[in-house]
This record gives structure tokens, sequence and C-alpha cells, in this order.
């Protein structure tokens, strides 16, 4: 017994001398998962990999499974009715808020720049990367804060980290002038400090600055952020207490249209992008159909498009790059999310530059013939070629075309009613068929080989191109008085995709260049902010949704076994309604036109509570 006792004592007295030896090291051992900041800042690579974090801010880009263009009237979500649609948002009650846009999201990656910068102003190393590490995060942070000021109007302006050590978290909202001078003022440091840097592509550069500049100004000239015209066009901005927090109270619009115009002016004379827009007369209609398809494809010359964008690899899982399986047809096993209306097609023109007329007998009968090409090479619609059926549709399809409709199979004399394959009662599937009659093509690679239910996508999602740039160029010049230059540059991009030279003047020219802007841009995150700057929204994101029904009818004595559009066998019928009200009811109400701030986010910041937007 005195023998075990002994032996005991003595594994206690070792076992607290070798405990009293590693207490220290015990406490002071460092996590495996993550660098303190002292090694962040002073490692190159470490440094490096922080501020490339900041670019997953933009999450997917535009190439959601929800397009933004389903809370304007381009188009519907096909998986439940869109609350910002109804008007019925409220600071308690969001409804969807796309991730890139979300108040909190925002400022945890505004935060994120602010460490950045803060550590990259004392961090030793190589002056090199460091300036261009600072002009990526400026970008970033300007970027960031305005997509909240163009969803919000003016937040908090937040240039340092908090920390624990912090007396007050509370802030106040900045004016939306403050707001566009701290962006632009963040935007020219980011394009000194890039200036001349090789990057990588998908990473911020001092062109990318030049051109969100010039997004950022085009914004403030708009109707909506110039307060006297804002107010004259919506009572409840007109009746709201803090207007500076939505626009100009004040101050000279020419100067602020002048400002904008010379900012896109800016890209423009790089003279580094721009895809097919030195044409002197109209492409064909096929060279226009390909061209725009290489433009958002970012291909064969496309690549020329884009300034900034977010870039996809198939070695990698990322929701963006599942867009075709997320928006191609039921008929091949897609989930068509985000749809097209048909108030969207109907803003498609004829090819000879007049508008679609649903009161043209020839038009209303044939209403996929003669069109503008990019429609071609944006919508699925129901006889349009596509890629090949999967194996359980082939033999119902051999011929890999839409089908949006109710068809006639067996003979006229004896029919049988068949229901196409993209359709909500398809024979392969139906709880994920199309409700307006159309799907997107846009953005969707058109290879054959590739399978878009099981391949992802390496199709970027441009976040700043060429053409808005020149779009942006236009409307300046429009607001100016410069029609000749506008309709100059307007030109350019019709003859691209094959569309006529415009001669309309005055009124008839803004709203020629709208309607150019919206299907050129399709998709592309412009219309929900397009419709609201201009102040139109009661008439064009207010309207109904309208689909189509489509019916082809065996005509006499014609049979057929497997259908495929034919009008050698069938005729046609068209019919244009609104959506069922079930699934969405379409309302417009001024206060949407801009966001409510999150009733969390008033109570955790004292400072908002009297500073809600209008109409909440």
């Amino acid at each position: 017994m005195k023998t075990f006792i002994r032996n005991i004592s003595i594994i206690t007295i070792v076992s607290g001398a070798l405990l009293t030896s590693c207490k220290k090291d015990f406490l002071n051992t460092k996590p495996l998962n993550q660098a303190s900041a002292s090694v962040t800042w002073s490692d190159p690579a470490l440094s490096e990999a922080f501020v490339t974090e900041l670019y997953n801010g933009l999450h997917d880009a535009e190439l959601n499974q929800e397009s933004m263009d389903c809370i304007t009237d381009n188009a519907l979500y096909n998986f439940g009715k869109q609350d910002i649609m109804e008007a019925n948002i409220s600071p308690s009650h969001l409804g969807w808020v796309n991730n890139t846009y979300e108040w909190g999201e925002m400022y945890a990656r505004i935060r994120a720049a602010n460490l950045a910068l803060e550590n990259l102003a004392t961090a030793p190393l190589d002056s090199t990367l460091v300036n261009r590490l600072k002009g990526e995060a400026y970008f970033m942070r300007a970027y960031f804060y305005n997509q909240m000021l163009r969803y919000y109007g003016g937040v908090p302006i937040v240039k340092s980290s908090y920390s624990l050590s912090t007396p007050d978290f509370s802030i106040a909202r900045n004016t939306y002038e403050e707001c566009v001078d701290f962006i632009t003022g963040d935007l020219d440091l980011a394009a000194s400090l890039l200036q001349g840097k090789n990057l990588a592509k998908g990473r911020a550069t001092s062109d990318a600055c030049l051109a969100l500049k010039a997004r950022v100004l085009l914004y403030a000239a708009s109707d909506l952020h110039d307060i006297p015209t804002a107010k004259t066009k919506s009572s409840t901005i007109s009746g709201y207490a803090h207007p500076e927090l939505l626009g100009y109270v004040s101050g000279d619009r020419t100067v602020r249209w002048q400002k904008a115009q010379a900012a896109a002016k800016a890209v423009m004379d790089l003279g580094k992008y721009g895809y097919a827009l030195d044409l002197s007369a109209p492409a064909s209609a096929a060279d226009g159909f390909t061209n725009y398809q290489n433009s958002y494809l970012s291909r064969n010359g496309g690549e020329a498009e884009i300034i900034f964008a977010r870039y996809y690899s198939n070695s990698k899982d990322e929701w963006g790059a599942w867009y075709g399986r997320n928006n191609c047809t039921n008929g091949y096993h897609g989930w068509t999310s985000s749809e097209p209306t048909q108030n969207m097609v109907d803003d498609y023109e004829m090819m000879d530059g007049t508008k679609f007329d649903w009161n043209n007998a020839a038009e209303a009968g044939a209403p996929y013939t003669n069109r503008d090409p990019r429609f071609y090479a944006s919508v699925l619609y129901d006889g349009a070629p596509w890629k090949p059926r999967t194996p359980d549709g082939a033999g119902i399809d051999p011929y890999n075309e839409i089908q949006m409709g109710t068809y006639q199979t067996g003979s006229a004399a004896s029919p049988v009613t068949y229901f196409g394959l993209d359709t909500r009662n398809g024979p392969i599937e139906n709880w994920n068929g199309t409700r307006t009659g159309y799907a997107i093509r846009k953005f969707m690679d058109p290879n054959p080989a590739i399978v878009d239910q099981n391949t992802r996508s390496e199709v970027p999602s441009p976040l700043i191109r060429y053409t808005e740039v020149v779009f942006n160029y236009i409307e300046t010049c429009i607001e100016l008085g410069q029609e000749n230059e506008a309709r100059t540059w307007l030109n350019k991009i019709r003859f691209r995709s094959g569309m006529p030279a415009i001669t309309d003047v005055g009124d008839a020219l803004k709203q020629r260049y709208r309607n150019e802007r919206n299907v050129e841009m399709m998709f592309e995150e412009q219309r929900f902010y397009d419709a609201r700057r201009w102040m139109i929204a009661p008439t064009t994101l207010g309207n109904k949704a309208r689909i189509i029904k489509i019916t082809g009818t065996l005509k006499p004595g014609k049979s057929v076994s497997v259908y495929r559009y034919n009008t050698d066998n069938y005729n046609y019928t068209y019919t244009v309604q609104d959506l069922d009200p079930g699934v969405e009811n379409r309302t417009w109400d001024d206060k949407l036109y801009f966001m409510p701030i999150s009733r969390d986010e008033i109570n955790k910041n004292s400072k908002l509570k009297d500073f809600q937007n209008p109409g909440y």
C-alpha cells in the first residue's frame, strides 16, 4: 500500500511539474483556422486573401436564380409571389431582398473594407502591393455603398471599423448628396491607386472605377434624385420631412448632368472597350443575333464589353454557375425560375424599327416573326430552336424546339390534346413549367454539348459593361439637348444588333432611348432602378403582368404522330391575358421608390428612428 501511495505521489509531483512548465503555452495557443491581424498584414499572401474576400460580397451578381428583373415589369419569378410587386412590404416585412443589397450584409463588407484600409496604412509590405490592395478596397467600399444608396437612399457613412471599445454604435443617415460625394471620392482614390496595374480578370481596375462613377453620377442627375422634380411627381416624396436623404434639395441640375456626361465620356475615351460598335449600317439579322449573343456571353470578341464582372468556373460549385439549370425550361429538367413577361416581349420592335402591334392581324398571327434579333437571342419562345433534349424527352421532341403551348396530335378529324414539353402540364415535369409562356435564353450557354441540369456554366455576370456606359452618355446628351450626338451613339448600338437607324426627336427620342436601354440591358439589373429614377414606375412596374396562351389546331385533312411547330400543319392562336392574380397581383405605391429600412436595424440604431423612408 505504501508503495502504491508513493507511486501516486511521484506521478502527482511529476504531472504538476509538467503542467507548470506547459501552462503558459496552453493558455497562449493560437487558432489553427485563422491568422492574427499582425500576421495577416505582414504577409503579402494573407493580405491579398483578405482583400480578395471582399469580392464575395458580389455573391451571384446578375446570375442569381431570381433575377431582379422579376421585381419589374420585365419578368416573373416562378416560385412564389413577390411582395414588393404587390406593394406589400414594410420595415417588419421586407419581402425578398437580393443579398447584394441587404443592409447587414453590405455593412459587414464595408467594415471589412475599412479594416483593410486601416491595416494597409501601416502594413510592412511592398508599397506597390499596398497601393493596389488599397485601390481594390476603396473600389469595393464604393461599390457596396452605391448598392445601398440606390436601394435605400442616403445611408450612414461609416469610414472606420467599429471595435468593442467604440463608445457609441449609433450613427445617423447621411444625405444623398454626401453619399454621392463620398462614393465618387472613393472611386477617384481607387482609380489613381489602380492606374496602370495589371490585375486578374474579375478584380477592380481603374477603368471600373471610372465606369462606376459614371453610373453614380447619372443616377444623381435623374428625376427621382432631383427633389424639386420628384416632389411634382410624387405626393409621398413631397410630404416627406427629410427629402435630403433621397436626393438633391438644391443646386444646378444641369451641372449634375454635365458631370455625369463627362464621367461617361472619360470611359469612352479610353478606347479600350466596346464590341461591334463601329458599324455604319445595320448588321444582317443573323449577324445581329450573333453580335448580341457574343456580347452577353463575353466570347468571340464580346469580351471587350466587360469592364467589371463576376466570373465562374465549372470546377467550383457556385449558385450563379447553375444559371442554366435554374432558368432553362422544365422540358429540359430546368426550373424556369426567372421568366420574361409578355410586357417585356412586346417591347421588342419589328425588324423595320416599328413597334409591334397586337392590333395588326399579320403581326398578331405570327408574333415571333421578323422581330428585333435580340429577342431571339434573349428569349425562349414557342417554336424556338434549342439544345438536344435529354433522353426522356428526345422521343417526344426529336426536333429540339421549345414547346410552350397546347396542341393537337393524331388527325384533324379525331384530334388528341397534347401539352407541350415546356408547359406546366408537360409530360416530363410540370411543377416548374413557365407561367408566362416564355423562358430566358440570355446568359445561357448555347453549346449543345452542355447539359444544363448537371453542368455548371462559365458565362460571367457583367456587373458593368461598356454598353451601359454608352447608354449613360446617350441619356446625358438627350437631357442636355445634344440630340444629334445621342442619335449617333444610339444607332451604333442598334446597328450592332441589326436594327435600323432612328430619327426621333424630342420626347419621342427619349422614349425610344428608354425602350432601347431596356431591351439591350434586359436581366442586367437596370430596369429596377431605371423605372424608378425616371419616375415612370406607376405606368410600368405597376402594370399587371401579362402572359400568353398558345394553341395549335390541326388544319383540315392534316395528321401528325409527333408534334412539331409547323404552320403547314397547324393554325396557331396567341392569346394575351393578365397573370392570374392568385399568382401575383401587381400594383404600385410611391413608397416603393425607396426600400424600407428594417425595423431590426432601427431598433439597433436609435439615430435611425425618425428617419425611415417615406411611406413606411
